[in-house]
């Protein structure tokens, strides 16, 4: 089944332009969300704003906009003030520069969107991929929609184009405002979870071998609340923290990966025969 496009833009490419769609590379629906609803009679309840000085509720035709820029004290917008400030919605995406794609580091990566060339755009939109292919580069670029300009990133992917929702610069935090503590590093050590590292090591990261654990089992409990099973919920134990001595928790780990790898190598067609042979010497 086709993708939906969320929307249409422009590749700005030197004087050449090329009208693209927009399309979601992730499914956010699979989310799952709750309501908030009256234990007493089942029904959904309604979320009001309530005035915190005079404790009324406020009616929608009374509520502004404002931006406090001192304690309690806030600055009033209109709407059509703040209509005025913002981007207009020119779905262009404007090309800056180009760049070697692993030189933007990946903290500054926000969300991810597939491209995919508009009516009569094939040529072109093959032409700006084969050139970023070649060159090895990505693009730069702006892109105005929803009001806000964003910093983005078009980029090759499986013989297409991806347009990466960058962070700008000042919101990334800096990593130097983490606290990390001064600690003797034992060769030993090192030498052992170099090695765990290596038991553990694959050349291909393949996500199919990953799924949400929480979400599944949440909806089979969701299911079993709908077919009307009475639901004994086990509270997990809290694991404990406590201080271990690294150089035997590694040799445990390297161990236990050990014996692990030693049990997926067991032939399962050796077995089977086995059982079989088993089976044919009971009915004889």
């Amino acid at each position: 089944m086709a993708m939906r496009a969320l929307a249409s833009a422009t590749i700005s490419f030197g004087l050449v332009s090329i009208p693209v769609k927009l399309f979601s590379s992730a499914e956010s629906a699979a989310a799952i969300r709750f309501n908030q609803i009256h234990k007493k009679d089942g029904s959904r309840l309604k979320q009001q704003l309530i005035c915190a000085k005079e404790g009324t509720v406020v009616p929608k035709e009374e509520i502004v906009k404002g931006y406090e820029f001192a304690k309690d004290q806030y600055v009033l917008f209109t709407a059509e003030e703040l209509e005025a400030l913002e981007e207009k919605a020119s779905h262009a995406i404007d090309i800056a520069e180009f760049v070697r794609a692993e030189q933007v580091d990946r903290i500054y990566l926000d969300k991810v969107y597939y491209l995919g060339p508009d009516k009569g755009a094939a040529r072109a939109y093959r032409l700006l991929t084969e050139a970023l292919r070649r060159t090895g580069r990505a693009a730069i670029a702006k892109y105005a929609a929803r009001g806000k300009q964003y910093l983005v990133m078009v980029r090759v992917m499986n013989g297409g184009l991806v347009m990466e929702q960058l962070h700008y610069a000042d919101e990334i935090r800096p990593f130097s405002e983490v606290p990390i503590d001064d600690a003797e590093i034992k060769q030993e050590e090192l030498k052992l979870a170099i090695q765990l590292v290596e038991q553990a090591a694959t050349e291909v990261f393949n996500p199919n071998g990953y799924t949400d654990e929480v979400r599944a089992r949440m909806m089979e409990l969701i299911q079993r609340k709908v077919d009307g099973e009475d639901i004994t919920v086990t509270t997990a134990e809290e694991p404990e923290h406590k201080i271990i001595d690294i150089m035997e928790a590694l040799k445990a780990s390297i161990a236990a990966g050990a014996k692990g790898q030693t049990a997926e190598r067991k032939p399962a067609k050796r077995a089977t025969r086995k059982t079989a042979a088993r089976k044919t010497a009971q009915e004889k």
